[in-house]
């Protein structure tokens, strides 16, 4: 009887499930945080390279042990994959890897509040980036800006002391992605916005420059967030692209624009790794 192949789904978003994380023990301090996440001296792999032969990571933090437990340290590993999580917890737990005693590893169990049961938040223009050659290749994908515009109203100036004035910037960009080898595409649009004081033309520049990556970033970000990688071993991947209520047709540019619509505010912070994931809770 032939083994049932193994499937799995991987989303650019965030991974907060317990299956998607590791927490590894018993690092001994015979090293720094820096070379046990690299390469301790005189030892090929770190723990990098180790766990992240199983699978791309989205996240891999050492730390040292709370003050009353023995010296040593322990570390935080998120995968998108939560089979490609389970598998490297079997082959890695028990052993010694870069160092002579053995590691303990083990899926997460902290319990996820009622509230952020549900919660996903897309992954950043980078980590879209990684995920998405990591899985498909460089030439697997190719993004295309359809409408990059300003759609400020220049009449929105205000006065201010000291020479200077308030400027209102607004830009908003629709672009399609495509996966050439799946013959699947996808649309999205997204606006962004600052006020500020301008100071002279050199200012201007710098903010429409500024808005217009931004804007192309973030379109691309919400065009990979309806897009679903599905493993299907083997080193196999299939693309599928989901159906959301807010897509609109191919031919439809005109007015997209207005969707998806966020203040310039909300773009500016880089996305943070969620530290509040750090529980020491393990099955």
């Amino acid at each position: 009887m032939s083994g049932v192949m193994e499937v799995d789904i991987l989303e650019f978003q965030v991974p907060v499930e317990n299956n998607k994380t590791l927490f590894v023990w018993d690092i001994q301090p015979s090293h720094t945080e820096a070379q046990i996440y690299v390469s301790p001296p005189g030892v090929q792999e770190g723990l990098y390279a180790v766990f992240s032969s199983f699978g791309p990571l989205y996240l891999l933090k050492v730390c040292p042990n709370a003050p009353l437990n023995p010296p040593g340290f322990y570390a935080l590993i998120k995968f998108y994959s939560a089979a490609q999580a389970s598998k490297a917890q079997r082959q890695t737990d028990g052993r010694s890897l870069f160092q002579s005693s053995p590691l303990k590893v083990r899926l997460s169990s902290k319990q996820t509040p009622h509230f952020l049961c549900d919660s996903s938040r897309p992954l950043n223009h980078a980590r879209c980036l990684e995920l998405a050659n990591h899985c498909l290749g460089f030439n697997g994908w190719t993004s295309d800006i359809i409408t990059l515009k300003e759609l400020t109203n220049e009449e929105e100036q205000e006065e201010e002391e000291g020479g200077g004035r308030w400027r209102r910037l607004k830009f908003g960009c629709l672009l399609q992605l495509s996966f050439p080898h799946h013959g699947q595409t996808t649309r999205a649009a997204a606006v962004v916005e600052d006020r500020f004081t301008c100071t002279g033309p050199d200012v201007l520049l710098q903010k429409r420059c500024k808005l217009q990556k931004v804007v192309r970033e973030k379109a691309l970000v919400q065009a990979f967030a309806t897009v679903l990688l599905i493993l299907l071993g083997g080193g196999k991947v299939m693309v599928e692209v989901k159906q959301t209520s807010d897509q609109f047709l191919p031919e439809q540019t005109e007015g997209v624009l207005q969707v998806n619509e966020l203040t310039w505010s909300q773009l500016a912070p880089d996305e943070e790794e969620d530290d509040e994931e750090w529980d020491l809770t393990v099955s």
